[in-house]
């Protein structure tokens, strides 16, 4: 009898205290929640998920958002309980939930981790209060330094987020900012460079000129530099703006990135199932309301289940894979994907990117260099046959 196949959960708490400008997520402000009745609806989309996918093992639980931790830690508790009770857990099962680090929040840090949750991710962002409140952030400077020496000395792992390049950064703030930063770190860091996406009040501030983004040039001197400094510092780069340790990466998100198998639940989360080539896309309705009045209804809250096209399955493993500095595992895109990697990237075009110094690739697996990365979306364009390559 073989064993149960691993599998991951994502849990999503789609509310916030207050909605970012830069921030994209499905997460939504409310005057008030029903925790109680938002606690049974989860519980309720879990246990038709058990049903669906009944001899599996699980292998990590992420709980995002919006703000997972402001529910309370009793929430959280009975959650994973529930969630030991359908399925099995690895024995190192990694369980992690983010938070910001308010004062209300980091208050809650013992009792989260009393619950069950063994790795925290903190929302930081910046260490300058101008930074802080540029980004729409609630906390201080000082709350979010008192947050992190909590987390160090309550959970056994921790990351926390950094949002760099923003319109005014030069990089000798950016550099005060990162050794400010390591001075905290643990096993892990990620580093993100702003970006403004479609939908958010940043992006609106850009298509009207009301905000210009850091040049092109200076951004990328910052990302080049970010890397060197990460790997002197022993927290070499693993994906295109995660940082950790070998061996303390984020097993949820390499489950992603690898072409692994998660269950979404929550308003807009989504969900990959299947390998081999038999993979089925799933996606939550993302309105909190629609989604809960479907569970409570009996309804799965789907608004996406169906399966994915044969060369779909091979650009999405590109795409995740290619994020990674390990690149893409040969025999883990066939057996995820049911083909072949040359399938879906051609030989021609890999090569001339190898000549080009923008990837490598050896007998086991395909991956783009630091140059590469710095490149990554004109990178895929080109290798998926849709542009030529910018250099």
């Amino acid at each position: 009898m073989s064993a149960p196949r691993p599998l991951s959960l994502y849990l999503h708490w789609p509310f916030c205290g207050s909605k970012c400008p830069y921030c994209d997520f499905n997460s939504h402000v409310r005057p008030a929640i029903d925790e109680t009745r938002w606690l049974a609806a989860l519980l309720r989309s879990l246990s038709y998920w058990h049903e669906r996918e009944p001899d599996r093992r699980i292998a990590t639980v992420f709980w995002g958002g919006g703000t997972p931790s402001l529910l309370s830690p009793a929430a959280v508790e009975r959650a994973l309980s529930h969630i030991q009770g359908l399925w099995p857990l690895n024995d190192d099962c990694e369980i992690t939930l983010e938070a910001n680090p308010t004062t209300h929040e980091t208050d809650r840090f013992e009792g989260l981790r009393a619950a069950g949750i063994n790795r925290l991710s903190l929302g930081v962002q910046s260490f300058e209060q101008a930074d802080l409140d540029y980004l729409g952030r609630t906390y201080t400077v000082a709350e979010a330094e008192r947050a992190l020496a909590h987390i160090a000395a309550t959970f056994p792992r921790f990351t926390f987020d950094m949002i760099y390049a923003l319109p005014d950064h030069t990089p000798a703030r950016w550099e005060a900012q990162l050794e400010r930063a390591l001075s905290f770190a643990g096993e892990h860091l990620s580093l993100y460079q702003l970006t403004f996406e479609p939908g958010t009040r940043f992006y609106q501030a850009l298509q009207t000129g009301r905000m210009q983004p850091l040049d092109d040039d200076t951004a990328a001197d910052l990302y080049a530099w970010t890397v060197e400094r990460m790997a002197a510092a022993r927290l070499p780069q693993y994906e295109i703006s995660n940082y950790a340790r070998p061996g303390a990466e984020s097993r949820h998100n390499l489950v992603y990135w690898q072409g692994g198998e998660w269950i979404g639940v929550g308003p807009g989360g989504h969900g990959r199932l299947g390998t081999g080539g038999a993979r089925q896309a799933l996606a939550n309705s993302r309105s909190p309301e629609k989604w809960l009045a479907d569970i409570e209804a009996g309804r799965p809250g789907l608004d996406q289940d169906e399966p994915l096209a044969a060369p779909e399955i091979g650009e999405e493993l590109a795409m995740t894979g290619l994020r990674l500095v390990a690149g893409i595992d040969r025999q883990r895109f066939a057996a995820v994907a049911g083909h072949a990697m040359d399938r879906t990237l051609p030989e021609a075009r890999r090569r001339t990117m190898v000549a080009e110094g923008l990837a490598w690739e050896t007998a086991s697996g395909f991956g783009l260099t630091a140059a590469g990365r710095m490149l990554l979306d004109s990178a895929l364009r080109y290798l998926l046959a849709e542009a030529p390559v910018a250099t």
